[in-house]
Order: structure tokens, then C-alpha cells, then sequence
């Protein structure tokens, strides 16, 4: 299982194994991660999901899917590096991943 670091605006670290196939935002879900609330449940229609992909990560991932930047758009800073989690399905290839949660969501 790939292990995904999250970092909370505060600076507080959490490290999880998350399942391969599932989004990135469920993984977060069942680990009781902090400040992802994924209000939609995963629909791409809220924006509350959002996290910033560490910059070294940022290429790594999948493209966007369509649509996707006109949700970060209503997020609450969104910036060069945003991504929703929801839109991330976790692979081998993520193990290591490091996200930063948004001081607050929309």
C-alpha cells in the first residue's frame, strides 16, 4: 500500500497507507485525516477536497480531467499546485506523495 504523507496547515504531519483504487480523498476518509471534507462526496462538485500536491509531486500525478480546474476555482486559495483529492486514484506509483491540507475549505 502506498504511504501518503499529509501536512496540515498548522504543520502537524500524518503519514497513512492507503489502499490501491481507491481516490486519495476516501483514503483520507477512512484514516481520519483533518480538513478534507468532501462535502460532495467525491462528485467533482464542491471543491472541499482540495489539497496542495507538493511541487516535486505535482507532474507525477494524472492530468486533470476536465472540469476539475473550474472547481479549484471556488476553492479557498487555490494556486499552481492544487489538486482535489477526489480526482487522485491511488497507485503504486503515489507512495510517497506529500500533500498539503488548506488552512480551511469553501
Amino acid at each position: 500500500m502506498p504511504k501518503i504523507t499529509f501536512i496540515q496547515h498548522s504543520g502537524d504531519t500524518q503519514t497513512v497507507e492507503i489502499s490501491n483504487g481507491i481516490t486519495v480523498m476516501e483514503g483520507s476518509d477512512d484514516k481520519g485525516i483533518p480538513g478534507i471534507l468532501a462535502d460532495c462526496g467525491g462528485g467533482m462538485a464542491c471543491g472541499t477536497c482540495h489539497v496542495y500536491v507538493k511541487d516535486e509531486w505535482f507532474d507525477k500525478l494524472p492530468k486533470k480531467e476536465s472540469g476539475e480546474e473550474d472547481i479549484l476555482d471556488m476553492a479557498f486559495e487555490p494556486k499552481k499546485n492544487s489538486r482535489l483529492s477526489c480526482q487522485l486514484i491511488v497507485s503504486d506509483e503515489m507512495d510517497g506523495l506529500v500533500l498539503y491540507v488548506p488552512e480551511k475549505q469553501v
